[in-house]
């Protein structure tokens, strides 16, 4: 059995950098990633292939769907369909976690 306790915002930081990912967990097509996004930074247009949900730790982030946006704050989390195309935007230096399912 795998046991850790991990504080959730220290595992990724900016550091002089735009983008910072660390995969934490994974299982098949499931998987569990902690990232940091420098404001005004775009993670661009994709898809993903399982039911995701975005836990937003600090910071604050939007969510472009098609023609709808949802902005995530700190504490938030948004639930999402697979096969939803969607881009993320960092509206302050930003720190959450995705979960795909």
């Amino acid at each position: 059995m795998f046991y850790n306790v991990l504080k959730a915002k220290d595992l990724v930081n900016l550091d002089d950098k735009k983008f910072d990912r660390q995969l934490l967990m994974e299982n098949g097509n499931s998987s569990l990633t902690a990232i940091a996004i420098e404001k005004n930074e775009i993670i661009d247009t994709h898809t993903s292939l399982e039911d995701a949900a975005v836990y937003v730790l600090d910071g604050e982030i939007e969510l472009h769907f098609d023609a709808e946006k949802f902005r995530v704050d700190k504490g938030e989390i948004l639930m999402f369909k697979k096969d939803k195309e969607h881009k993320v935007l960092a509206l302050k230096d930003s720190k959450f976690l995705l979960i795909k399912i």
